[in-house]
């Protein structure tokens, strides 16, 4: 057999060492649903490494080795997590807000502030320190705002402030 191929077993045996997830450097303020999903995530996580282990060298070590990133990183988040008090006011944005607001093209946009791993844009989840987050929070109902965005600022007009539910 021809040396390159055993090399190339070998290779195919080893993981290659993924980038570790950068841990985000702002507070990890989370709601309390926010806290349940990275517990959940952790769990998932947990049962995955279990079942990739147990196939021992059968197993996809590049799999195994991309799920313990992930559980190092979901660990620290559940560790670091602040879950705030559930937002209840329908004056003021808080994180847990569900947030109406209008733009400069009378255009309406909902969407509710959430903590940094709750966040997901297309289901109108936005985490609380992005630049849009950081426009609302704390301004009242009625207020006139400048979301600074990396096309042009924009200036927006809050129009309802729901409670978390």
């Amino acid at each position: 057999m021809s040396r390159a191929f055993v090399n190339e077993d070998q290779a195919a045996a080893q993981a290659d060492q993924p980038v570790e997830r950068r841990i985000s450097e702002q507070s990890n303020y989370v709601t309390a649903q926010g806290l349940v999903q990275l517990q959940q995530r952790v769990s998932a996580l947990n049962t995955l490494r279990a079942e990739l282990q147990s196939q021992g060298e059968h197993s996809d070590k590049q799999r195994l080795a991309d799920t313990e990133r992930d559980l190092r990183y979901f660990n620290v988040r559940v560790q670091s997590a602040q879950v705030v008090p559930k937002a209840t006011s329908t004056s003021k944005v808080q994180i847990g807000s569900r947030v109406t607001f209008i733009d400069e093209q009378n255009q309406e946009h909902q969407v509710q502030l959430v903590g940094e791993d709750q966040a997901d844009a297309a289901n109108d989840l936005i985490n609380w320190g992005s630049p849009l987050g950081r426009a609302l929070l704390g301004a009242a109902l009625g207020d006139e705002v400048v979301w600074r965005r990396p096309a042009g600022d924009l200036s927006i007009e809050i129009v309802a402030v729901t409670p978390e539910v």
